[in-house]
């Protein structure tokens, strides 16, 4: 039953990632693993702000060694696909938070153990490193990496607004069911006492994830990302994977440490949740994400404007070719000396080229329809390119 069970989420988790990735237009993503500045700032938050907020609190609190190991481990987890679900779902930069996902992801193999070893060490003297199930570390990194690169190269491949906007469909199925899925499995652990405890553990446990989300707004704004990359990162940073919390926790802990060690990563997940969702909802109200703040909560939820805006863009550029030569057109005059009609030769389109991103192939040719229509795009323009006069 458990391997069913191990097998059974690590699809659906495939799925939700997939859904999310093919979604993404596969220039954004190239023009997004372009962005160092805002790479570089979500790997600061997600690996030395959050461990950092968590160590302070642990130590300031005094809280007791099995939940300040536990809190720990949550702080210093690389980020859970489910960020790029939030990011979708109330149209933040996904493209950036796909980036951030693989990116943290790998980074994580290194950079996790070696928050632990540094914090736990110093808080609690206390060798967690060993403690961590690798096996489990390495398949989730394989099934998020594989469905990343599968999902681009079929954005790329299919190059088609209607597949990435089914592809969205797709994720957003796989995430409720996935958290449906991880609600199930997690009341079939038996009773862990989860209202029984201090308030040290409540508000120990909450402090990192709002502590993370202030400074990532700081930070994010101070460096003048985009607003919709602001909330990405911070949305980043703060949604953790508390699955390697628990993982340790079952490992390290026996009896009554045991059900405060799996406490802290069932709390911080539905603080997460909670305090995130309040969030992106103020965020998409003050116009900081790429959905209109006028449309319902719902229709908000459930449009991929990531997708729409992206197409809506590019059938309202208006592009003007004009022919370089006089002998590419001929004018027809009257006695007066109006021009009663030019005639324009222009040389047939070029076959279409693909270029590509490694193995992610990059179209240059026009995307397929969504066959949606976008009833409001904010601050999307018609302009008119001229590339070339008489």
């Amino acid at each position: 039953m458990a391997i069913f069970n191990e097998i059974a989420g690590n699809v659906l988790l495939f799925f939700l990632v997939f859904g999310m990735s093919a979604t993404v237009d596969i220039y954004a993503m190239a023009a997004q693993i372009r962005n160092a500045k805002a790479i570089l700032m979500g790997v600061f938050l997600q690996f030395v702000i959050l461990p950092v907020c968590g160590f302070l609190v642990v130590k300031f609190l005094e809280l007791e060694r099995s939940m300040g190991i536990s809190l720990l481990v949550v702080t210093s987890s690389p980020g859970g696909s489910y960020s790029n679900w939030w990011c979708s779902m109330f149209n933040a930069d996904l493209a950036l938070s796909v980036t951030m996902t693989a990116i943290s992801t790998l980074l994580s193999v290194f950079l996790m153990p070696a928050n632990l070893l540094i914090y736990c060490k110093y808080a609690y003297d206390a060798d967690v490193v060993e403690s961590l199930d690798f096996n489990s570390l390495f398949i989730a990194l394989s099934v998020v990496i594989s469905a990343i690169g599968l999902g681009l190269f079929a954005s790329g491949k299919i190059h088609s607004y209607r597949f990435n906007i089914l592809a969205n469909k797709v994720g957003n199925y796989a995430g409720v069911a996935l958290v449906a899925f991880s609600a199930l499995m997690s009341n079939s652990g038996g009773d862990n006492h989860f209202w029984n405890h201090t308030w040290q553990f409540y508000v120990g446990v909450m402090l990192p994830c709002l502590a993370g989300l202030l400074i990532s707004n700081i930070l994010t704004s101070f460096i003048k990302l985009d607003k919709p990359e602001r909330v990405t990162l911070s949305v980043e940073c703060c949604y953790q994977n508390v699955g390697i919390a628990t993982s340790v926790a079952l490992t390290m802990f026996k009896g009554d440490e045991l059900a405060m060690a799996m406490s802290v990563p069932l709390y911080y997940g539905l603080i997460e949740a909670v305090i995130l969702g309040l969030y992106c909802t103020v965020a998409w109200k003050a116009n900081w994400t790429k959905a209109p703040s006028k449309v319902s909560f719902l229709t908000m939820l459930t449009t991929s404007y990531e997708v729409l805006i992206l197409e809506h863009s590019e059938l309202k550029a208006v592009e003007v070719s004009l022919p370089k030569h006089h002998k590419d057109y001929s004018e027809k005059v009257n006695m007066s000396g109006d021009t009663i009609y030019i005639k324009y030769s222009m040389e047939e389109e070029e076959e279409h080229d693909v270029m590509a991103l490694g193995c992610i192939p990059l179209p240059t040719y026009p995307k397929e329809a969504s066959g949606y229509q976008l009833p409001e795009v904010p601050g999307v323009e018609v302009t008119v390119v001229e590339t070339s006069e008489l």
